[in-house]
């Protein structure tokens, strides 16, 4: 009866889907975490992806199962490169054996474009992983080049937004001071490689610890007053923004004003232990509904009011396994039985201002080792913005599937 009904809700998620969203010219994207016992076979999730219109996906590690299942669909992919191993890719042999393996061998049917080495490294206080961080990125960087894959693969390395010393105001960000030594070096790999710097932004842990001085509204991205930045005179009506500028602020002040940042994790969990303030399903609807129509807006931060945002969403299940509080369990989009976690609350008449502007199942194993519960990272959902025309057509667009899936779905479970 459960792989039925999960394969009906596929089904249905499938056939709204294709007559919807290939005529939106967006690029959304997802993270795709495994630590649970109960998620559906990767077959499965392609479906599942393809309704909420997702061109992206981005691994923790570079399951073959996923790779596979995922050959020749046109969605493209970031792999990574577990803390685990990053001591072995000093090895120029192991780096580039790991690149055959796992790049390569999937290429082009699956198209990977990124590598992501390690997660949240500089800020694990573990000297060892951090000393071989560059060295990895540079043997994987290296094993690319020879085998003449380094033009459509990058490498990269995702951040904690605790990299930074001061993040408020956005134009007085700056990078900890025990950190520059380790951050330059990488931040000049990033400049000779055109590769994207990456970012790991929580709105949801700054209101969590301090509620009664973070507006709810502002975290978000509801109509509220915002802020203004005393030096740049920009105004912020969101924090996601906020935080984004002060990490082009934090690269300027070191000299590389001109890195691309993406952000590489950013969620709301729907659900949360008792002190776990702002940890409910009201408000992961609303930060995700609203991160997915500002995205649908194709408008920068104050800061790069031209640069489409480039931010991966945690994440595409609820995950039963990962430790901590109960939030980490509950970020998700969907349920493992396939049926949305929440109604995004999208349409097209309810638009809010989040351009900021001068005042003037089938189930499958645990693939990824669990993270620190004081890691900053949460999930994983790329939305890579490339929308054009206007932004109402694009909320109009991804109204209708998403409410008849959920509404679909929801009927189905009772």
């Amino acid at each position: 009866m459960e792989h039925s009904r999960f394969y009906y809700h596929v089904s249905l998620i499938l056939s709204i889907s294709g007559l919807v969203f290939p005529v939106m010219v967006g690029s959304i994207g997802i993270n795709y975490g495994q630590i649970a016992n109960n998620l559906p076979t990767p077959d499965n999730v392609i479906p599942l992806v393809k309704s909420i219109g997702a061109t992206k996906v981005k691994l923790y590690d570079a399951d073959p199962r996923v790779l596979k299942a995922f050959a020749n669909t046109g969605v493209e992919f970031i792999v990574g490169l577990g803390n685990e191993y990053l001591s072995k890719m000093r090895d120029p042999d192991k780096a580039q054996a790991w690149v055959k393996a796992n790049v390569q061998a999937y290429l082009p049917a699956t198209k990977i474009t990124c590598i992501t080495i390690g997660n949240e490294i500089l800020t694990l206080n573990d000297t060892s992983l951090t000393d071989n961080l560059l060295p990895a990125m540079q043997g994987i960087q290296t094993a690319l080049v020879n085998l003449g894959l380094d033009k459509q693969v990058s490498v990269t390395t995702a951040h904690s937004l605790a990299v930074l010393d001061v993040s408020f105001p956005p134009s007085a960000g700056s990078f900890r001071k025990d950190l520059v030594g380790s951050i330059t070096p990488i931040l000049n790999f990033h400049a000779k490689t055109n590769s994207p710097f990456l970012i790991n932004a929580y709105p949801f842990f700054a209101f969590k610890s301090n509620p009664k001085q973070v507006s709810l509204d502002f975290v978000l991205f509801q109509p509220n007053q915002g802020v203004v930045d005393p030096k740049s005179n920009f105004h912020y009506d969101n924090m996601l923004f906020a935080q984004i500028d002060a990490v082009y602020s934090a690269l300027a002040s070191l000299g590389y004003s001109k890195l691309p940042v993406h952000i590489s994790e950013t969620g709301w969990p729907s659900k949360g232990d008792e002190d776990e303030v702002g940890a409910t399903l009201e408000n992961a609807k609303k930060y995700n509904g609203n991160l997915f129509k500002t995205i649908c807006q194709r408008k920068g931060t104050p800061m790069r009011p031209n640069t489409d945002l480039n931010i991966y969403v945690f994440a595409l299940f609820n995950e039963n396994m990962k430790p901590g509080p109960t939030s980490e369990r509950n970020y998700g989009l969907f349920k493992p039985d396939g049926s949305p976690a929440y109604l995004l609350g999208i349409n097209g008449t309810d638009a809010i201002s989040t351009n900021s502007t001068p005042t003037t199942a089938a189930t499958t194993t645990t693939s990824p080792a669990p993270r620190s519960p004081e890691s900053s990272s949460t999930g994983y959902l790329s939305i890579s913005a490339a929308v054009k025309g206007r932004w109402i057509s694009c909320i109009g667009q991804l109204l209708f599937p998403l409410l008849l899936l959920s509404c679909l779905a929801f009927r189905l479970a009772f």
